[in-house]
């Protein structure tokens, strides 16, 4: 699986520890930056590669790291194609791609240590999207109002 990784200094360790260990996985990482630590960067330019390459490549997933991870989920989702998720735990790491079919989660590396940030990586790449219809009738809504901005029917109507 091809895997883009962006971070800023928050999440740097995270994300060369994240490089590293999806490679060891048999995994293609491809780092869209920060590479190297500066204090001050901004994480919008690294998110915003790591989300279009992801978006660009089909069957691929992203992986944006932040302190907290709310910036760089935001920044993500506003790439058309992209539907990220912030992770904070095993289950919304799975169910991420499970139930909203994610192709990018976004990590608070300062809420997380390494080993349970892995963990909710591991289970990202291994769980496919479930293909139920419910799920895929929303994940239709909201792809029809990315494209077009036409809100979804309330219940009930047409």
């Amino acid at each position: 699986m091809r895997v883009f990784l962006g971070s800023d200094h928050a999440g740097f360790e995270l994300k060369e520890h994240l490089v590293s260990w999806l490679k060891e996985n048999g995994h293609e990482a491809v780092d869209c930056g920060a590479f190297e630590y500066d204090a001050v960067d901004d994480y919008p330019p690294f998110v915003l590669r790591a989300a279009r390459r992801t978006a660009a490549e089909p069957g691929t997933l992203g992986i944006v790291i932040g302190g907290s991870g709310n910036g760089e989920a935001i920044a993500a989702n506003k790439v058309r194609g992209v539907r990220a998720a912030l992770v904070w735990n095993e289950d919304t790491a799975t169910l991420a791609r499970e139930h909203n079919d994610a192709n990018v989660i976004a990590i608070g590396a300062r809420q997380h240590d390494l080993g349970t940030a892995t963990r909710f990586v591991e289970l990202f790449v291994q769980t496919s999207y479930s293909k139920e219809p419910r799920h895929t009738r929303r994940i239709q809504m909201l792809s029809d109002y990315e494209s077009t901005g036409e809100l979804p029917p309330l219940p009930g109507e047409g």
